[in-house]
């Protein structure tokens, strides 16, 4: 008897929801060089955030939480792969130099790919950065654990908020807009702005939560607000492009301050729309749902940096390894399961999710990872937390620098050659970052040069080019 494909179907369903009945969805929201300072919940005095604020309020804020670099494609390959910025495949923003040098090659395991082996549909929607169709082939979404892509593959693309085309998985999809080039790596601005991006992806996201409500999920959803359009802002000084400048239009500031602004509260919006469809769909107690940061804020859209002071009481911003260059905001969400209200103070990295996810979803996690689950924090079970004794992060524009976090208070800058004494700070008591202790603490900065000397293994694309500063 042939059974009819509709209720092959429905039956493939109910075995695949009883199979993942006690896997929790799990929602991995980005944005693109938002500052540590600048949501409401963080201390945020100018920017409109009320979703966000109420979500850091019906769940868990970390304080002290770190992005994997202080750029863009390294922050996302430690968040893919779970090892650190001195043992992650992608440790730079390569360019369109070595394009091969910022993708992931056959073999690295990703978030992706682990929970896809142990039953998740997965997703990534946004901007990727980890592999380009050409030379970089080998880093594509879907070969690397994305069921289903749809968003930017190239970061430079990624600059554009109103490109002309997206892809979905390997295809290209043509959008209205007409886009200026500036260069090469499809980099350029829109000069007729009819769609915007984020707003797509958006779309796209509580689409795939609608269709995959019945099933195990991983939504990767990668935004590229308020990250500016560099391109435009050289060309027509104004980076923050946005579709309107909403409850800013009537501000005394020019166009930049209000368009980084309603970027930031547009975002706002969003993530509240995808909470509540968690919600309408009865799925807010069976799912995680994070909210970061790749790195820290930009200046590159030419707002003004003293309006928003996007880095809050941190010192630096993105392409510094001080604290406002690497550590974000991060709140957590997940009703019944996450306590509302709590500010955590667990010192973690972009590199626990790998381990964090795999505890969570009872996945097998790959060998020879720098990660630890902040499942425990979560879940209000802090006395089985492990914590880092070390963190590290490099830096290869202009100069080679790093920086380590040693046992979540000592923090450790080197620059200008492999023997240069490190600057000391003790975030304990200066979070800022303004006095050196190196000299009151020698011992300190001791143990930290030595980890410092071995705390990479070599890549021939990421060798070390000190400079004297």
């Amino acid at each position: 008897m042939k059974i009819p494909l509709a209720l092959v179907a429905s039956l493939s369903l109910l075995v695949a929801h009883a199979l993942g009945a006690d896997k929790p969805n799990l929602i991995w929201i980005m944005a693109d060089d938002l500052g540590y300072g600048e949501l409401g919940s963080y201390g945020q005095k100018v920017i409109r955030t009320p979703r966000l604020d109420r979500m850091a309020a019906e769940g868990m804020r970390f304080a002290q939480f770190y992005a994997g670099a202080t750029v863009c494609a390294p922050s996302r390959s430690v968040l893919m792969t779970g090892q650190h910025h001195g043992h992650t495949r992608v440790r730079g923003n390569a360019g369109k130099a070595n394009p091969a040098a910022q993708a992931l090659r056959p073999g690295d395991v990703t978030v992706a790919s682990m929970l896809q082996k142990a039953g998740y549909r997965t997703a990534l929607v946004g901007k990727w950065g980890l592999g380009d169709i050409g030379a970089a082939e080998s880093g594509l979404p879907r070969k690397h654990g994305f069921n289903d892509f749809f968003g930017y593959l190239n970061q430079r693309h990624a600059h554009n908020h109103f490109p002309d085309f997206l892809w979905r998985n390997e295809q290209r999809v043509a959008l209205p807009n007409r886009v200026t080039r500036v260069g090469d790596g499809g980099a350029g601005y829109a000069t007729e702005a009819r769609v915007y991006a984020d707003d797509l992806f958006a779309e796209e996201a509580l689409q795939f939560v609608a269709e995959n409500k019945d099933r195990p999920f991983f939504l990767y959803w990668s935004m590229v607000v308020p990250h500016a359009n560099n391109e435009r802002a050289r060309i027509l000084g104004d980076g923050a492009h946005v579709p309107d400048y909403g409850p800013y239009a009537d501000r005394d500031w020019p166009a930049q301050d209000k368009g980084q602004a309603a970027m930031i509260t547009r975002l706002d919006g969003h993530v509240g729309r995808l909470l509540d469809a968690l919600r309408e769909h009865g799925l807010a107690r069976r799912t995680l749902v994070v909210f970061t940061s790749d790195n820290g804020p930009h200046n590159e859209s030419k707002h003004d940096l003293g309006r928003f002071n996007p880095s809050g009481p941190l010192r630096g911003i993105k392409r510094s390894l001080t604290d406002g260059g690497i550590r974000v905001p991060l709140i957590a969400w997940w009703p019944g399961k996450v306590a509302p209200g709590v500010e955590s103070p667990h010192v973690g990295y972009f590199g626990d999710w790998m381990a964090t996810a795999a505890e969570l979803a009872n996945a097998e996690a790959p060998e020879n990872i720098d990660s630890l689950s902040f499942a425990p924090t979560l879940l209000g079970q802090t006395h089985r937390q492990a914590r880092h004794e070390w963190l590290y992060w490099e830096f290869h524009e202009g100069g080679f620098k790093q920086a380590a976090l040693y046992r979540g208070r000592w923090k450790g800058i080197r620059s200008g050659s492999p023997d240069a004494p490190i600057t000391l700070y003790d975030l304990d008591s200066e979070i800022a970052e303004n006095t050196d202790v190196a000299a009151q603490h020698p011992e300190i900065a001791e143990t930290i040069s030595g980890y410092l000397q071995t705390a990479r293994t070599e890549l021939p694309d990421w060798e070390p080019r000190w400079r004297k500063r």
